[in-house]
């Protein structure tokens, strides 16, 4: 199939090139701001997602069969003081690129988040009306709501929790942070208090192929298990075999933050699992996370 990923420089980004091209498939990517990286069927075009004109353009040109949509402006405290920009890029070019999809006939997967859920009570399913307590959590519900209005049966919005992986180009992430210190003999705060679905981009990136070749559609959520951030460098740091008192336990309140955070965004993924597209286990992922790293650095 052509496939088309959206944000391919970026941590999940990076990890779908890779799968879908492994598979076979015909890749294009888009970059913005980082250096495209070589590899072998993989074609590289540049993609602002400001310029919504460039963005249905580009669909145009491609035609792809199939769009993963990972691009995102992800900082949470950046949108919610820059709406402006987050609007732009998590809603309209969405829309515009739903509208693209329409047109060319193609498939379109939408990576969302848990953070379009308030956090009162954890272990939200696809059904469960979101409330999103920050504006980068509302402008991806926008966005949802752009693809399945545009798209109701071409479309897939998947909801991802705490992202975590390494990536050469990508920004950093708590769980890499956590890892680099941990291996430096470093400590590592955490948040006691907030509880989320750490998910692990490499697994998730080859789940996001398994979804594109079977025409999944509705919402998903493909996430790992929930637990707390001090849980989850607790968990690392075992695995490391580092003092576990290197990890600090920190409330929320303790730490100013510009938006305000969901509390338990925890996603259950009992359709996923019902799909036969459940993530492995917790320390399968660590496992893998913590192998992956060493032999990238060397």
């Amino acid at each position: 199939m052509k496939i088309l990923v959206t944000g391919g420089t970026g941590l999940l980004g990076y990890h779908l090139v890779k799968a879908f091209a492994a598979r076979g498939h015909e890749v294009h990517a888009t970059h913005h701001r980082a250096q495209p990286f070589s590899l072998e069927g993989v074609e590289w075009r540049f993609l602002d997602l400001e310029d919504t004109l460039s963005v249905r353009e580009l669909v145009e040109r491609v035609e792809p069969e199939v769009i993963v949509h990972a691009a995102a402006y992800t900082d949470v405290d950046g949108c919610e003081v820059d709406r402006e920009l987050a609007y732009r890029v998590n809603y309209l070019a969405t829309l515009h690129l739903a509208r693209a999809a329409l047109e060319a006939g193609s498939y379109l997967i939408y990576v969302s988040t848990d953070y379009v859920f308030d956090g009162e009570r954890g272990g939200y399913r696809e059904g469960d009306a979101p409330n999103p307590v920050n504006y980068y959590g509302l402008s991806k519900l926008l966005g949802e709501v752009a693809v399945s209005s545009v798209l109701p049966e071409r479309s897939l919005t998947v909801r991802v929790s705490g992202l975590y992986g390494y990536s050469p180009a990508g920004k950093k992430n708590f769980g890499l942070l956590a890892l680099e210190k941990l291996i430096r003999g470093e400590p590592v705060s955490a948040f006691e208090d907030q509880f989320i679905s750490p998910t692990y981009a490499p697994f998730l990136a080859e789940r996001l192929v398994e979804v594109a070749e079977r025409d999944v559609t509705g919402v998903l959520h493909l996430a790992g298990e929930r637990l707390s951030r001090y849980d989850f460098a607790l968990r690392l740091a075992e695995l490391l075999g580092a003092d576990r008192g290197l990890v600090r336990a920190v409330p929320m309140r303790s730490v100013r933050l510009v938006a305000r955070r969901p509390r338990d965004s925890s996603l259950d993924t009992s359709r996923a699992a019902a799909l036969g597209l459940a993530l492995p286990p917790l320390r399968a992922c660590l496992e893998h996370f913590v192998r992956s790293y060493r032999e990238a650095l060397g």
